[in-house]
């Protein structure tokens, strides 16, 4: 059965005070078990304080992002093993915001999953067509081919280790709306692909997360999409309040 798991990307948000402050009111709005599984992504500064204060809850903490080299002269990165000695063991990959501001590309990632593998590191690889994509009605085979060109190269047995979120990167501060058919449409697609390059039984097991603005308002109407496994929450999860309503829209 396919795991339901709300992630919160807090992106380059709160200091070590503020990130504190949220922790704790988390710990207070998370009291009862979620049908979720719950993952919370603070920035690389506060990873370390983040997992240390997450200890014996059933939180999960990830890294926002890392590079594909085990060591050497990349100054402001971070590697597999260094998130590893500090107990992170799940990665995003592929953010929408990494591939627009920071130019990583199909070819960059492929080699970043293949590293986060190679560490028995559990992987969410964000993919998602753009506005022009989406007008132009490519976002098919563009999220395809994000699929195929970052992801597809990896064993059938690795998928144990993937967890996939799409970003309708045209449905985020652009005044355009995704619905939730069009998430249903889409998660559905992405499942058929899956299917087709290795085969049905991973297609059915993989977890896809929904990336375009999930809000309380809205959670319960996406969640129930029966290819949409959850979320990964960008503002929203920066309010505890918030975040906890999502996460119990599942």
């Amino acid at each position: 059965m396919r795991k339901k798991i709300v992630a919160g990307n807090w992106k380059m948000n709160k200091n070590l005070a503020e990130t504190g402050e949220l922790i704790a009111e988390i710990k207070r709005s998370f009291n009862n078990p979620s049908k979720a599984n719950i993952i919370i992504a603070p920035t690389f500064t506060n990873l370390y304080y983040a997992f240390e204060e997450f200890k014996g809850l059933e939180i999960t903490v990830a890294a926002q992002n890392m590079h594909h080299a085990e060591n050497g002269a990349f100054t402001g990165e971070i590697s597999a093993d260094m998130l590893k000695s500090i107990g992170i063991e799940t990665v995003i990959l592929g953010h929408s915001e990494r591939r627009a501001y920071f130019g990583e590309n199909d070819e960059v990632l492929a080699k970043k999953v293949n590293t986060a593998l190679k560490h028995d590191m559990t992987i969410i690889f964000c993919f998602g067509e753009e506005l022009q994509d989406r007008k132009g009605e490519h976002h098919f085979s563009v999220v395809e081919n994000q699929l195929k060109n970052g992801l597809f190269h990896i064993d059938a047995n690795q998928w144990s280790n993937v967890v996939l979120a799409y970003e309708p990167v045209w449905a985020i501060g652009t005044g355009e709306t995704a619905s939730p058919e069009q998430a249903q449409e889409m998660h559905a697609f992405i499942r058929s692909a899956i299917a087709k390059a290795y085969n049905d039984s991973i297609a059915d097991e993989v977890s896809i997360l929904y990336g375009g603005s999930v809000k309380p308002t809205n959670a319960e109407e996406i969640f129930a999409k029966p290819d949409v496994d959850g979320g990964l929450i960008g503002g929203a999860a920066l309010d505890a309040e918030s975040f906890e309503a999502i996460a119990s829209a599942i």
